[in-house]
């Protein structure tokens, strides 16, 4: 696996995450961590209108196909942070990092508070308040694993994919998951092979592999 090379973001005005349309000051509830070392911790969820953050149920599965690709030189990249659940996730089970993007300044914040509530490492986890075209187009880092579960109904996730291959943010054979409204017939570009998919009614979840 490729070293990080070094990395360059701009905090920009907070806009729309996956997890969030708009900020809020309070807590409606909490995502539960599920496995590793901080197995049974619950992050606590903003109160945001839209939020949506991956079920207990969904986040199981995943981490389930994950079990070969997730280890101590894992480096990887929650695009639409939200809730954090995935980021929180993923360290807990060992991923050697996470660069988090969220648009909230307050969804920030409270992810800040959880990574020091549960004492995260410093070097481990990397919270970017920015936009994610932002992001991608000033990244000089490359991932092995990335996260992408962005608000449903605006077109983020093609853009999101195309982003990432653009930029030349993907490590050869890097895994990609996506999850995504049924409604959207996404056609990934020849530069990904499809190594699972699971669909509810509502809900469409696949993991990718880069074929770079």
């Amino acid at each position: 696996m490729r070293h990080n090379r070094s990395k360059s973001t701009k905090a920009q005005t907070a806009k729309p995450s996956r997890d969030s349309r708009t900020a809020g000051q309070g807590q409606v509830g909490e995502v539960r961590i599920i496995a590793g070392k901080w197995r049974g911790r619950k992050i606590p969820v903003a109160d945001s209108h839209g939020l949506r953050p991956t079920t207990d149920r969904t986040k199981e599965t995943l981490f389930n196909w994950l079990i070969p690709y997730l280890n101590v030189e894992t480096r990887c990249l929650d695009l639409f942070a939200g809730s954090g659940s995935l980021t929180f996730e993923a360290l807990s089970r060992g991923a050697k990092s996470v660069t988090t993007i969220e648009k909230q300044s307050g969804i920030v914040k409270k992810l800040k508070d959880v990574s020091a509530t549960l004492g995260v490492e410093d070097k481990s986890l990397s919270i970017i308040n920015d936009d994610f075209e932002s992001f991608l187009s000033s990244c000089q880092s490359t991932f092995d694993l990335v996260f992408l579960d962005p608000p449903f109904a605006m077109g983020l996730l093609p853009k999101a994919l195309d982003g990432l291959v653009k930029n030349q943010l993907l490590a050869p054979e890097a895994i990609i998951y996506v999850e995504y409204e049924t409604s959207l017939n996404l056609i990934a570009s020849s530069e990904f092979e499809e190594i699972k998919t699971k669909q509810t009614k509502q809900v469409v979840s696949k993991l990718l592999r880069f074929r770079g």
